[in-house]
């Protein structure tokens, strides 16, 4: 069966050739809806044998993907943005799940890892569609934070694709495609409430945030949103300084759903800055023992499942005076991570006080 790959893209010539070139060999097709590029967008995806067609930019990207779905042929359709990469052992594992493709699954859902640490491990993904057969007649909806109305069945694959931003292009855009939306009498639905948040949070805007966060949790929404919504909000308070509100936004959290590691380790944390050090350790701890559930779509961060408690608890167990125990809790750090610096730095200062220890220890 055949695949194809549609894209939308506008001034993406410093990424494109990035993009296109990992999963050169792929797809059957190539379709690039080009929203308005002034740059050589274009002429670089007409290098690689794309279809370039063009799409009047009107502030909704799900319009943009479905023309440019519209356009293609192929018997499945896979999307990518212009600054995501496959890794080649990635580009090979996707060669063979097209091998395999017969029509009987209607969605494939790959990894999405979209941030990474200095040493270039993951450090966030989660699982997005990005397969879809394309007779099934899937489309795009929401004008910003789109998603395919999915249905049908669907298969996850250990696939991923790496989201690797160069620059940002444009700094308040999604803010202000939602303020056009609202301004048009748009009725956001769940998801452009929770995503309408976090582009407040992350442009700083913290009290009107938390008043976005509570909206959303006051309303419908997936389990993995709304917690993810709690530590959001918990975030909010934190930076507002209301510490009585932001701990109860992090228990909040556990209305929808079992313990997750990165609510645990904000909550170490929580406790670790009010200087409650056994409380914090019995939350961090909690982090690395609770099983994760991969079953839903909610943001990853795999650090909190050891790299991140296990600095908690080194630092705890600082703080309690117990040094050596606390240089094991670095030491299991610096095994998931041998280049961090952090760990590097803790270990000097354990070795220096450790001697110094052990030199009072001998004296008579």
């Amino acid at each position: 069966m055949t695949l194809a790959l549609c894209m939308i893209v506008k001034n993406e010539e410093d990424v494109l050739a990035r993009c296109l070139g990992s999963v050169r060999g792929v797809f059957d097709e190539i379709v690039v809806a080009d929203t308005g590029s002034t740059d050589g967008s274009a002429r670089i995806a007409g290098q690689f044998g794309a279809r370039v067609v063009h799409f009047p930019w009107r502030y909704d990207f799900a319009a943009a993907r479905n023309f440019s779905f519209s356009q293609a042929t192929s018997d499945y359709i896979m999307w990518l943005d212009a600054d995501d990469v496959l890794a080649e052992p990635e580009r090979r594992k996707l060669l063979a799940l097209k091998a395999e493709l017969d029509g009987s699954v209607d969605a494939y859902y790959l990894r999405y890892d979209v941030a990474f640490d200095a040493g270039g491990a993951v450090t966030t993904y989660f699982y997005r569609e990005r397969i879809v057969r394309r007779e099934a007649g899937m489309r795009w909806v929401g004008a910003i934070h789109e998603t395919i109305e999915v249905h049908g069945r669907r298969k996850r694959e250990e696939i991923a694709v790496s989201h690797r931003k160069v620059c940002i292009k444009e700094r308040g855009r999604n803010l202000k495609i939602f303020a056009r939306l609202f301004a048009d009498g748009t009725k956001p639905d769940a998801r452009q409430k929770y995503y309408f948040a976090r582009e407040l949070l992350g442009s700083g805007l913290y009290e009107t945030a938390a008043s976005a966060f509570e909206w959303f949790l006051r309303g419908e929404g997936t389990h993995d949103d709304k917690a993810g919504a709690c530590r959001c909000l918990a975030q909010c308070y934190h930076a507002l300084g209301m510490r009585n509100e932001e701990r109860r936004a992090l228990l909040r959290g556990f209305d929808h759903g079992p313990p997750r590691p990165e609510l645990c380790c904000d909550l170490g944390g929580f406790f670790f800055e009010e200087g409650d050090f056994r409380t914090a350790i019995f939350w961090y701890k909690l982090a690395v023992n609770v099983r994760r559930s991969e079953a839903g779509a909610a943001f990853v961060c795999p650090d909190c499942g050891g790299f991140i408690p296990y600095l908690g608890l080194c630092a705890c167990y600082d703080r309690l005076g117990q040094h050596e125990r606390a240089r094991r809790f670095n030491s299991l750090a610096a095994k998931l991570k041998p280049y961090d610096e952090v760990c590097r730095r803790n270990e000097a200062y354990f070795e220096k006080i450790l001697r110094k220890e052990g030199e009072k220890d001998e004296k008579p």
